[in-house]
């Protein structure tokens, strides 16, 4: 199979991968990488020195992406299904715009509150998790803001985009985090999001690895 994707399907990162994947119905090896075992993460390191996932090998020309956002725009050279970044200049620069706020302003935050429980009592930084929850809800005013603005359907406009890749598995995360119902705009965003059967598979497929989330699961998830 000449597509092959080092992942872990609990990482959000590595979901933004696979939404991209199963939006363009592509084919592909998959190749989860346990950071714990060893050899996996040799493996990983072999291809990507940084060894974060996903990376997203192409054996056909020996080519290897790493960088979530960059596996997702590659992709968009095969099949016949729309772009996920669209060739029209100006388009593109809105999704990728769009892609950074996920990635940078949702997504790191929520990383930032979620870490800071798997130290120690005496290591925990309450100041710094504030700090991370005031983040969202400054990202989420905006986000929720812009989709008011534009009644879109998807954040950068009617075409579900790379925007959208990075959107669903980071809003899916930081609700639990810091939720955002009372966002309406957001909320009924989020709601498209899940019904998508791209991100619903790939909330299925990680449903197993739930353990390993340190925060409680709201009753909506189950």
């Amino acid at each position: 199979m000449a597509l092959r994707l080092l992942f872990h399907p609990f990482s959000s990162f590595c979901q933004k991968a696979l939404i991209a994947l199963y939006e363009r119905d592509l084919a592909f090896e998959p190749a989860i990488v346990d950071l714990g075992d060893k050899d996996q993460r040799a493996a990983l390191e072999a291809l990507w020195p940084i060894s974060k996932f996903p990376v997203l090998r192409d054996e056909e020309v020996g080519e290897t992406i790493a960088e979530a956002s960059l596996i997702v725009e590659y992709l968009d050279r095969f099949g016949p299904a729309a772009p996920l970044v669209p060739a029209e200049r100006d388009e593109a620069l809105r999704v990728r715009l769009w892609d950074r706020v996920f990635d940078n302003y949702v997504e790191l935050p929520l990383q930032k509150a979620v870490g800071d429980t798997f130290r120690p009592a005496e290591a925990r930084d309450a100041f710094g998790v504030e700090e991370a929850k005031s983040q969202l809800r400054r990202s989420y005013a905006m986000i929720d803001a812009e989709l008011a603005r534009t009644g879109s359907e998807w954040i950068a406009g009617s075409a579900f985009t790379l925007a959208d890749c990075a959107a669903a598995p980071a809003l899916f995360y930081a609700n639990i985090v810091e939720p955002f119902e009372a966002s309406q705009s957001l909320s009924n965003y989020y709601g498209r999001l899940l019904a998508r059967p791209s991100f619903a598979r790939a909330v299925e497929e990680a449903r197993p690895y739930r353990a390993f989330f340190p925060l409680p699961w709201p009753d909506s998830y189950r």
